[in-house]
């Protein structure tokens, strides 16, 4: 089911757009220098809304500088005190991200809701597990797909009470089950649009893990129109993933795809050391290709076929291959990296 649209700055979120990358810096707000420069890098990876938390006033106070100076949306994270919203719209913020589990009085959220209203302001509201109202925890305290559902709702009917409708929703939880059983409930009383993610995912490995599984699940049924991938330490990880969880299933195409071999007994060139090169000196490339580094003709010769450039590796050597097409044969391992590298900027220039 298409959902309805919101606009966050000059970025549609549902509707039928495209599913939207978004992450969050974790420097100090209050340094506007190095939250620009985080920005700037997560931007360059491909972040297309980034969102900062605003703990204090000093935060509010370096929001308009730091608006002025970036191109994609930027989106205020606030939580206890309300008056950090409103400082945040009148710095002209895209959009708000309120929690309901910690600013729970009616009378300040109709404040920063007529706010957002008059600026034309979005609001993402929802629940987080780890932070749900004890109201909507189950008999024994825990948070639960029901409890968050129930807290996302109330919440949302507060503000259609208010006649504010610009909001997006989201429901994330720690624990993959349930925060997929809760997106599936709200989908059935609700057709605003989903901001998903696994939260407090962990570090890069395992949490990029959790995020794959859960997130995945969710966008192949058609649930989410922006996604986080939430992972300690760098941000521009979480872009990265990202973009790997929307191409593995065909949503989005941003940069190469690889398709590179396990590696087994027949493999005879050091295919993975090869394969970390070219990924790392191609990082930078955002056209949409697919590049094949395959260890023998197994299932080489097929990957490579189906590839825009590919690589099949022989007893030493290997062959590097367009369009299916061999145009490099006999090179040997010590320059296939570099070789491979070579061709995919031919295709791409060929293709400009």
């Amino acid at each position: 089911m298409t959902r309805r649209a919101v606009t966050i700055g000059d970025v549609q979120i549902g509707g039928g757009a495209p599913i939207v990358v978004q992450s969050m810096t974790n420097t100090d707000t209050g340094d506007v220098a190095a939250t620009l420069s985080q920005i700037e890098q997560l931007q360059c990876a491909g972040c297309e809304i980034v969102r900062i938390a605003v703990p204090n006033l000093e935060a509010a106070k370096a929001l308009a500088e730091i608006k002025r100076q970036i191109v994609i949306p930027l989106v205020a994270d606030v939580h206890f005190d309300h008056r950090l919203a409103l400082a945040a719209i009148d710095a002209g913020v895209d959009k708000l991200r309120l929690n309901p589990g910690t600013i729970t009085d009616r009378k300040k959220i109709t404040e920063v809701v007529r706010a957002a209203k008059a600026a034309r302001i979005p609001i993402r509201v929802g629940a987080n597990s780890g932070s749900l109202a004890e109201e909507f925890r189950d008999a024994h305290g825990h948070p639960s797909a029901k409890g968050m559902v129930q807290s996302a709702l109330a919440e949302i009917r507060l503000l259609e009470e208010l006649d504010f409708t610009d909001t997006v929703v989201s429901l994330k939880g720690t624990d993959v089950p349930m925060t997929i059983a809760a997106y599936r409930e709200l989908v059935t009383v609700v057709d605003y649009p989903l901001h998903i993610g696994i939260t407090e995912a962990g570090t890069p490995w395992e949490g990029a893990i959790r995020s794959a599984v859960g997130l995945g699940i969710l966008l192949e049924e058609g649930l989410g129109d922006t996604v986080r991938v939430s992972l300690t330490g760098d941000p521009v990880e979480e872009v990265r993933v990202a973009y790997e969880i929307l191409r593995s299933l065909g949503l989005r195409q941003r940069g190469i795809t690889y398709r590179v071999c396990p590696t087994c007994g027949r493999t005879r060139i050091d295919l993975a050391a090869i394969a970390q090169r070219v990924q790392k000196d191609l990082a930078e490339v955002k056209d949409a290709l697919t590049v094949a580094l395959m260890g023998c003709v197994v299932n080489g010769l097929g990957e490579a076929g189906e590839a825009d450039v590919g690589l099949v590796g022989g007893d030493g050597n290997g062959t590097i291959y367009v369009a299916g097409e061999p145009v490099y044969r006999g090179v040997p391992e010590r320059e296939l990296a570099a070789r491979v590298i070579q061709t995919v900027y031919e295709v791409l220039e060929k293709a400009s």
